[in-house]
């Protein structure tokens, strides 16, 4: 059975006061989180006080990306081994900002993916569409291109047993907008699916987890559906008590 896990990415947000404060509300709290795994994700120059604050408790760590360089003359890269320094267990992969902002390719993204997984952290692999691309009843194509990339590396699929899933629909993030939970419960079985056609084992065990103006009012229902297996939470992952009334609605 798949353990519901919740993670939050900080993004580019807060300051040294302010995490501090998030993340001490997050203790304060956790011990009302009974079912799901939970991490955060701050920005890489608050990685050091996060960890040391979260030491002795069950709220895991993780970056918002990586190098798909080894350590060496790579000015403003950060290496999985850093991250691993940090005791960082997950790092998120090819977020659709990382994608629309950055550039970065389903190639690119794909080396990020197995360079984590060398480096011995859990990638949390972002997919999803654009508004326009739902609009045209793109959506099922482009998730099975993005999706593809990683099926195809040498032991693909095999790869997903160390890592999440996360689908944000592009238009949902940051807008207010949220898919529906029947619209997300399709993609995530879509998903699902696709993978299963290379190993079974492997997609019933996966976590896939929504990513998309997740709220405390909408998250328990988008969490009830058969393949939503938690979130990736973004601005409601900024305030304490949210992010944790997110994190309980995975027992509703």
């Amino acid at each position: 059975m798949r353990q519901p896990f919740v993670a939050g990415n900080w993004k580019m947000n807060g300051s040294r006061a302010s995490v501090c404060e998030l993340v001490e509300g997050l203790i304060q709290g956790i011990d009302s989180v009974t079912n799901a795994a939970v991490a955060v994700c701050p920005s890489f120059v608050y990685l050091a006080d996060v960890q040391r604050m979260l030491s002795d408790t069950r709220i895991a760590l993780g970056a918002q990306n990586l190098s798909d360089r080894e350590p060496g003359a790579f000015t403003g890269e950060i290496a999985g081994a850093m991250l691993k320094d940090f005791d960082c267990k997950y790092v998120i992969v090819g977020h659709s900002e990382r994608r629309a902002l950055y550039g970065e390719s389903d190639e690119l993204v794909a080396r990020k993916f197995t360079v984590a997984l060398e480096n011995g952290l859990t990638p949390i692999f972002c997919l999803g569409e654009l508004l326009q691309e739902r609009q045209q009843n793109q959506t099922e194509s482009v998730i099975a291109r993005q999706l593809d990339v990683i099926l195809t590396l040498p032991g693909g699929v095999e790869g997903l047993r160390g890592a999440v899933i996360a689908y944000e629909p592009v238009w949902a993030i940051g807008t207010g907008m949220s898919a529906s939970p029947a619209q997300a419960q399709e993609v995530h079985a879509f998903i699902r699916q696709r993978i299963a056609k290379k190993d079974a084992k492997v997609a019933a065990g996966v976590q896939i987890l929504y990513g998309g103006s997740v709220k405390p009012d909408n998250a328990a229902e988008l969490f009830s559906q058969a393949d939503i297996d938690g979130g990736l939470i973004g601005g409601a992952s900024l305030d304490a008590q949210s992010f944790l009334d997110i994190c309980r609605a995975t027992s509703a």
